[in-house]
């Protein structure tokens, strides 16, 4: 012990500091920069390698070759680190990296979100009088219901810049660990208003096209050397892998072994994850807390340094969920290790930086002990370094030199997000088209419910401080004359006092709007769902407010999560029904809008409603998503549940009516075999018919065979409209343990009363065709391929024939 103790003196580190566990600093109200004597204060900052800035140092930058800009990243990165000592580098690895005084470099806070805008969540972000709010877009699961691909990017555009913005004003970093892309496989997860729905390629268009939107410089997208591809801001697909359960019956997400199959790892828990780094190029990712399969996320080198880094090519950094190496110790304690141990192996397996302290405070011991090399802490380090060079930390951007204070909270960013509501906004009701209602003819409303005066509660979590908010009764009081009471006292609805003055507002209103739904206080992170109904009293609220009103009611529910409303959806007396997510800042006014027709709904669900009974089927705990008969469990999300819903994926209304018309289409695919390619085979249900030539594995084709499908959409009613064309793929009949359908393609389209627009999808056979079987192979199937047009009755078959 004596000698190892030597050994610690020295290399430059004293007791104290090695064993400092767990001594977290948060700054509070300062620029993440820190303010060190390596750091000018404030938002004089420019970037690392000012000349002026080393002056002020007293350091003589020409004999820095990291500041040399002629230089690769990966030689001056090299540099960099090779100036560090051991205990100078192990305090470069945790989410605040303190930096190095002695050779110029400033402190840095690498942890930041930007879900929905910029957040102050996390200490690289602040706002003050300088700097009061920033645009609080919608939560992810509204805006991802409308399924617009650009409306995503142009969204990760706008919280980019506003990001650089503040930057530039000293308040925030410019690296944010945002989106979350996990699958929401069970409706009970509490973390569902963070991430595009359940369908992994769905959730996969949205990563690849809001982490474009966030990282992407206009001119530089595609680049030769993607390492040195610059970045606007450094984005972070999360929470990788299979991680879906926050608190469930007393199973948490600290102490959660998740037992999955690797068919749902690469079928679905994967997808989203791979679909972001090879698409959108993301420049990190976050492994999460859960186990998978016996292994810690963050300390399995199959996962991270082979998958992540090698098979899928991450350009970037790995970095943990917040103290997952302390859980991994305490709450898993895996494989006993001591902390040393930890650190080791997380860095071996390629996990770079540690949102914590373990490797600040442990990594150095871990070395000393020979539990991991230097060199391993060396390839972290210039992963991460390389990523903020590629920021312009170092060197600065001129591009985004200007953005200031005129940047944040713009007019145009705040109506861009109030647009994303209005697109999001699902109808799941209208009854004798009772909307939109005509403000001349209803000059009094009831607006009730626990969300009639929502007002956090419509940011979701993530959030920032918003730029302004418009609660729905704020919105209404613009259309007529509004009768605001409250209904419940809160979201949990826990005494029917206040029912009877919400029915009296009804029984005296020309229309009634009913707001309730869902809060953080039911679903949240940290707390997952116990079943799918309204809590409390909120439905005896909605039944006896519609059974007394004297006007048509229209229910708005707010919730991330599907709601059992069946009896809202048959109850005639309530008209109409809108979902409206957590809808952001400009909530209120996109609910309005929609209401009176100033926006025409064409949102749709991206999860499935499911009747409050599917929770009695089957454990939260339980990751399978095909059914197990012999428990009785049912299938998971559209793919491969086949029983009744409240409202099913993809479902929608619109105030005018749409046509499909399949223009043209290929009903054949050839795929042409040579002797190296071998037949697969695959497990068929009794009495199929089996090709002779079952399927081929993918990995084994060149996959350059593509069919095109081109749908002419008709709008046949009176209002213009946006439609959200939606194509499925169906595999042959008679495939074993398959999905049922899988989305392959969607688009959304405006077209104005009585005209025509004709969309064009081109698929990759292999891709959208494929199925993954038993032993997690993706395959190629032989024979006859459906294609399906969302529910439009509007169908085609497609034959995919092997040709020896």
């Amino acid at each position: 012990m004596d000698r190892v103790l030597n050994l610690i003196l020295c290399i430059g580190l004293s007791v104290a500091f090695v064993s400092c566990a767990n001594a977290r600093i948060v700054p509070t109200n300062s620029s993440p920069l820190g303010h060190d004597d390596a750091t000018p204060t404030g938002s004089n900052f420019t970037h690392v390698c000012d000349p002026s800035r080393f002056d002020q140092l007293g350091l003589d930058m020409s004999i820095f070759g990291y500041c040399d800009s002629s230089l690769p990243y990966n030689v001056r990165v090299k540099d960099l680190v090779d100036r560090m000592t051991l205990a100078e580098k192990v305090r470069q690895l945790g989410d605040l990296a303190y930096g190095v005084p002695r050779i110029g470099l400033p402190k840095y806070e690498w942890w930041s979100e930007a879900l929905h805008g910029v957040s102050n969540v996390g200490p690289g972000t602040f706002f003050d009088d300088l700097v009061p709010g920033a645009t609080s877009f919608p939560p992810v699961i509204l805006t991802a219901a409308s399924f617009n691909e650009s409306l995503w990017k142009k969204i990760g555009q706008a919280v980019s810049t506003e990001a650089r913005a503040m930057y530039n004003l000293g308040r925030a970093g410019l690296t944010y660990w945002s989106p979350n892309v996990n699958v929401v496989r069970d409706p009970r997860w509490g973390r569902t208003t963070e991430t595009p729905g359940e369908d992994p390629f769905v959730v996969g268009k949205y990563a690849a096209n809001y982490v474009r939107g966030l990282q992407d410089v206009e001119g530089h997208e595609n680049y030769t050397d993607l390492n040195s591809r610059p970045l606007k801001i450094s984005s972070c697909c999360k929470h990788y892998a299979a991680y879906d359960v926050d608190n469930w019956m007393g199973v948490d997400r600290f102490h959660f072994n998740a037992r999955a199959a690797e068919q749902d790892m690469v079928e679905t828990f994967l997808r989203p994850f791979e679909m972001c780094v090879k698409e959108g190029d993301v420049s990190s990712v976050m492994c999460s807390y859960n186990r998978v399969n016996g292994i810690p996320t963050c300390a399995d080198a199959r996962l991270l340094n082979q998958t992540v880094r090698g098979e899928w090519d991450l350009h970037g950094y790995i970095v943990s969920d917040c103290d997952s190496i302390e859980v991994m110790v305490d709450n898993h304690k895996f494989l006993g290790d001591t902390k040393e141990d930890a650190v080791a192996r997380t860095l071996k397996a390629g996990l770079d930086l540690d949102c914590g302290v373990y490797y600040t405070n442990f990594t150095a011991n871990a070395v000393v002990q020979g539990k991991v090399r230097e060199t391993d802490i060396d390839k972290s380090l210039k992963n991460l370094y390389v990523v903020l060079m590629r920021l312009g930390f170092f060197d600065g951007n001129p591009q985004y030199k200007s953005l200031g204070k005129d940047d944040v909270c713009t007019d145009q960013n705040i109506e861009l997000a109030t647009e994303a509501a209005r697109e999001g906004i699902v109808l799941l009701k209208n009854d004798n088209d009772t909307l939109p209602l005509n403000s001349a003819n209803f000059k009094t409303l009831a607006v009730v419910g626990p969300h009639a005066n929502a007002t956090t509660v419509m940011l979701g979590n993530y959030a920032g401080v918003p730029c302004q908010i418009t609660s729905p009764i704020d919105a209404f009081s613009k259309h007529g004359e509004v009768n605001y009471k409250m209904g419940c006292g809160e979201v949990a609805c826990r005494n029917e006092s206040l029912i009877f003055p919400a029915m009296e507002a009804a029984k005296h209103s020309d229309a009634t709007i009913i707001v309730a739904g869902l809060d953080s206080s039911v679903e949240a992170e940290g707390l997952d769902r116990d079943n799918l109904t309204l809590p409390g009293y909120q439905t005896q609220l909605i039944n006896q407010v519609a059974k007394v009103a004297k006007g048509p009611v229209i229910l708005v529910i707010m919730s991330a999560g599907g709601v059992d409303i069946s009896f809202a959806k048959s109850n005639t007396n309530i008209k109409a029904i809108l979902w409206a997510g957590y809808p952001g800042e400009e909530g209120g006014r996109a609910i309005a809008d929609v209401v009176y027709g100033h926006h025409n709904p064409g949102g749709r669900l991206p999860l499935t409603w499911h009747e409050a009974n599917y929770v009695d089927m089957l454990p939260m705990t339980s990751l399978r998503l095909r059914p197990v008969d012999e428990l009785g469990y049912p299938g998971r999300t559209y793919k491969f549940f086949n029983g009744s819903t409240v409202y099913p994926f993809g479902y929608g209304l619109s105030y005018t009516q749409f046509n499909y018309k399949l223009a043209s289409s290929k009903r054949s695919i050839h795929v042409k075999l040579n002797k190296y390619h071998h037949c697969r085979e695959l497990n068929y249900t009794c009495g199929a018919y089996r090709p002779p030539c079952p399927a081929i594995h993918i990995e084994d084709l060149e996959c350059k065979d593509h069919f095109d499908v081109e749908i002419e959409v008709q709008n046949v009613g009176k209002r213009d409209g946006s439609e959200v064309v939606i194509i499925y793929s169906k595999p042959p009949e008679g495939i074993a343990a398959t999905y049922i359908k899988q989305v392959i393609g969607f688009k959304r389209v405006f077209v104005a009363a009585g005209a025509s627009e004709k969309v064009n999808f081109s698929f990759n056979a292999c891709q959208s065709l494929k199925v993954v079987d038993y032993a997690a192979n993706s395959l190629l199937p032989a024979g006859g391929h459906t294609i399906i047009v969302g529910d439009s009755g509007v169908s085609f078959p497609i034959q995919v024939k092997f040709d020896h």
